[in-house]
Order: structure tokens, then sequence, then C-alpha cells
């Protein structure tokens, strides 16, 4: 990183467009509409701003352009690892479109989430909503303070994002047919989630399919502990797979399954969604993966696309597709892996021993 220029008073526009060789206006735009210039251009400015240490004046040019230049990122739990990693793609790809980014948590709770919006919709361009809790007719009416994309809600009339996970679901679902299983519960999420809906219909859906008998077991938010209190109705539905909301859920009834002496896979079968942290916990878990990331930065290209007049930006849908990948907590059930260790004994040919050799004398 070049060394920063130490003036004697606070750096200028003007400085920074003749250090940078550009004008003015060039100045604004490679940090108020960078899309606008070709990407040499908006990292000389910004490396010339660097080493003077100049700051954009955000209010002069909220008062000019009547922007403020921040866009806001509403999630209902900041801690969970898929909000998280979302968060971190939307904030990086603002960044770089010249935005910066407030964030907020509305705890799973729609209200805390209406009162979020409210406040902060005077100091923000606009919205991006990941899987909002509140109803329609209240987005409506953030709606129509400011533009807004809403992530992981299919409401037709709103530009949105949504993470198909039906197939990767599905996917699971045969997965653990085709290991033996034959009776499998779906571990569920918050009863106001979009994505909860989608993943339920499409468990449901699979085991229908394949032949499996199914059965739902409800939790009071997606965490792990609620993951490890609803161990005892999983064991009780007589199930030997779990499907989860997501990844923490899952790894929550790892731990439960484990607190009650049984070893995941050999006794019991977990499977997760986000693939977030399921690579690095042990055993690595089978799970439905979604690029978190990859969609916060597609979720602020469609509300820069709304603040920049695409007339067709208000109302675009785009979906992210969702693939399941076994890992090492999805095995075949115990009964179905001793009875296949008979059978491969049984058809294993008999051990004969070598007959002795005579004893006495020999002629």
């Amino acid at each position: 990183m070049p060394d920063r220029v130490h003036v004697t008073s606070v750096p200028t526009i003007k400085q920074v467009a003749e250090a940078a060789g550009v004008s003015r206006a060039t100045v604004s735009r490679a940090f108020g509409a960078p899309h606008l210039l070709s990407q040499a251009t908006v990292e000389g400015v910004r490396a010339a701003a660097e080493r003077l240490g100049y700051v954009p004046n955000q209010t002069a040019r909220a008062l000019s352009t009547g922007r403020a230049g921040n866009i806001a990122l509403i999630v209902p739990d900041i801690t969970n690892p898929f909000f998280a990693a979302l968060m971190r793609g939307a904030q990086a790809q603002a960044r770089d479109r010249g935005f910066a980014t407030f964030l907020g948590d509305c705890d799973e709770t729609p209200e805390l989430e209406d009162v979020l919006m409210t406040k902060l919709a005077s100091q923000v361009d606009g919205f991006v909503l990941v899987s909002p809790r509140l109803d329609r007719a209240r987005i409506e009416a953030h709606l129509a303070r400011r533009p807004l994309v809403l992530v992981n809600r299919d409401l037709q009339g709103f530009s949105r994002l949504l993470i198909d996970t039906r197939r990767g679901y599905a996917r699971a679902v045969e997965h653990l047919a085709a290991l033996g299983h034959r009776a499998v519960v779906y571990v569920a999420g918050p009863a106001l989630s979009w994505s909860n809906a989608q993943r339920l219909d499409a468990v449901e859906d699979a085991a229908a399919r394949t032949g499996l008998s199914f059965r739902e077991v409800p939790t009071s938010r997606p965490s792990f502990e609620a993951g490890q209190a609803c161990v005892e109705a999983v064991l009780s539905s007589g199930a030997t797979a779990a499907l989860t909301f997501d990844d923490t859920v899952a790894q929550g009834v790892m731990a439960g399954l484990a607190e009650r002496g049984l070893s995941v896979p050999s006794d019991f079968s977990v499977v997760g969604c986000d693939g977030i942290i399921a690579p690095m916990i042990y055993p690595g878990l089978s799970s439905v993966t979604i690029g978190c990331a990859t969609a916060g930065r597609q979720a602020v290209d469609l509300l820069v696309a709304q603040l920049q007049g695409a007339r067709s930006a208000s109302l675009e849908k785009l979906v992210v597709p969702a693939e399941f990948v076994a890992r090492a907590t999805t095995a075949r059930p115990a009964k179905v892996a001793r009875a296949a260790a008979t059978a491969r004994k049984a058809r294993e040919p008999a051990f004969s021993a070598p007959e002795p050799i005579p004893s006495g004398r020999h002629e």
C-alpha cells in the first residue's frame, strides 16, 4: 500500500482530482457510481484518495443528489452462520458499488423488523431485507418509502432473490433412501420462514416419492440449543435420519445424540443446510450447500439497479440453486448395516483348516 501523503488541512475533492489527473466529476463517480467508469479509473482515483487521506463527504453528497450513500441490511439473527456469510458478501459488494452498509438484527421478531426499517429509512437509500418475518402489507408500506430487495421471500411485485433448496433436499432424501433408511424426520425452522416452508415441502414430497415414512419436528428457533432440545422427539419418531433446517440446528442434534450415547452416523444420520460450518465440524456434515456470500452480493446488485432507475429492477426475480453434498454424517442405518454384514459373511466361502500331518515314523 502506498504511503499516505501528510497534508496540513482536510484534503478536498479538487486535490484528489489533480493527483489522479481526472475531473472532480470523475472523482465523485469513482465513489458514488463506480459502475460508470472503467476499473482502472476507479482504482486510480481511490489510490489517490488513499494517499491524500481523502474521505467522501456523504452529507454534501446527500444534499446535492438526495442520496445518503448508505444501504441497510436487515436479518433475523446476526449470529447465524448463514446470515453472517451473506452479510459479508453484501457488505463487500456495497463497498465496491460506493455504499456504506447499516446492519440490523430483528431477532426473529416481525415487530422489531418493522421498527428497524422505520428508523433507518431516513438514513439509507434502500434496504436488503433477508428472510423477512413481516406480512406483505407492512413490506409494501416500507417499499413506498424506500426501494428494497427481498431475500428468501417470494412475493410478487417485489425485487427478490430466492435460494432454491428444494432440489438439494430432494437429493438428500434420495441419498438416505438409497442407504436403506425407511423413516426420516425434518427438524423445522421458524414458522414464518419462507425457506422453512420450501424445505418442509421438499422433504415431504421426496419422502412420499421414495417410500419413506416422514414426520416433522418443530423447534423454537434455528439454533444449536433448539437442535439439542428436540432430540428426544426425533428419536421417539422412530426415524433413523434427520434432515434439519440448517447446519446450526444439525450441530445441536448431533450434540444431543452424543449426550445419549448415540454415534453419528453409525447409529443415526444427520443432514444440514447452508454448507458454512458443514466442512469444519467433525464428522463432516452432509449438507445442502448454498453460496451465501454470492447471494449477498447479488442482492446488493439488485438494489443498486433499482437505485439507478432500471425500469425492470423493481420486479426482478433471481433464483439461486443449492446442491446437496454428502459427507460423513450419513450412512446405512444400523440394522441395515448389520444385515448387509451378515449377508456378506454368508456369501464368503467357508474356511477349511488344512488336514493335520500324520504323526509317526516315515518308512
